[in-house]
């Protein structure tokens, strides 16, 4: 006898056929929207990058004119290179005048930018680290300076240079800008993440003082915001042109901007001083380009100084 023959009935339903498969579409779509983002990113950049570089370009080109190429030229036109010409009658003018300017410039932006630095790192760190009463009030205090704009204090720190008779005085210039709540909450943000407590706690037992403790540990590991309060305290002052117009009367006191400006209110009158202005305030942008290069190497150099072993 032969075994019965059974027929299996197929119970698959079957499935409709794809002409693109998904995964296709998908990588092509992504890859497409990809590059229009990183086309939209470059254009967006290009345009950021010609707007700060257009007016470089424009003072280089200008610092090369005389009074006629001014008019016989385009803006972005070199002329008959001049520039050494205007770079000695800048230097000659008025008996050497811009030379007491960058002077002053740079005893203002310099040794300011480092001295409040170094006390706004210490402020941040003081509130960061220390316990002491009224320590989150006196934070709060301090960032509402942030809210104050500068020319509305520039009357009341007249009045108060006038009272200690500093008043067209270098220190009238100076004191002021050692201050920067800014800056004080900069460091303060630096000091919580990156100085450890731990640490702060093993040098006091072994009898370290306070002030070492923040000059040999605290101030290495808080270096890359040292040096961002610093950047921003140099570009501050150096550009800071209210208050020496407010305080000071000598010109020979008076910073770059104030000086060229002094000369720029002239220029209508004589047309010689346009090349001197143009000169001028291209030597005035020179230190704020070389701080930054020389500078931002250390913004990451001491991320990992003096960390915990």
């Amino acid at each position: 006898m032969s075994a019965p023959t059974t027929t299996r009935r197929s119970t698959d339903t079957p499935r409709p056929p794809s002409h693109t498969p998904a995964p296709h579409r998908s990588a092509a779509r992504s890859r497409a929207s990809r590059w229009t983002t990183r086309g939209a990113v470059h254009g967006v950049l290009l345009l950021v990058a010609l707007y700060s570089l257009l007016p470089l370009v424009w003072l280089l080109t200008s610092a090369t004119k005389s009074v006629g190429d001014f008019s016989a030229t385009s803006a972005f036109e070199f002329a008959d290179f001049n520039l050494w010409h205007n770079l000695r009658d800048l230097f000659a003018r008025e008996d050497g005048v811009f030379w007491h300017w960058i002077g002053n410039s740079l005893l203002y932006a310099g040794l300011g930018a480092v001295v409040g630095a170094l006390i706004c790192t210490a402020c941040g760190y003081a509130v960061a680290k220390l316990e002491f009463p009224g320590r989150r009030a006196l934070f709060a205090v301090t960032l509402t300076g942030v809210l104050v704009p500068p020319t509305a204090l520039a009357l009341p720190l007249y009045l108060l240079a006038s009272h200690l008779h500093l008043v067209n005085t270098f220190w009238a210039v100076f004191l002021p800008l050692l201050t920067n709540p800014f800056g004080v909450y900069l460091a303060r943000t630096f000091a919580d993440a990156s100085v450890p407590d731990e640490v702060l706690e093993a040098a006091r037992l072994d009898g370290a003082g306070e002030l070492r403790i923040f000059l040999t540990i605290a101030l290495p590991m808080m270096m890359p915001g040292f040096v961002t309060i610093l950047l921003f305290q140099f570009v501050a002052i150096w550009n800071n042109f209210f208050l020496p117009l407010v305080m000071l009367t000598d010109p020979e006191l008076f910073p770059m901007t104030l000086g060229i400006y002094q000369w720029s209110t002239r220029a209508p009158q004589f047309p010689d001083y346009n090349p001197l202005v143009i000169t001028g305030s291209l030597l005035a942008v020179v230190p704020l380009v070389t701080a930054f290069v020389v500078l931002q190497r250390q913004w990451r150099s001491g991320l990992s100084a003096g960390s915990v072993k």
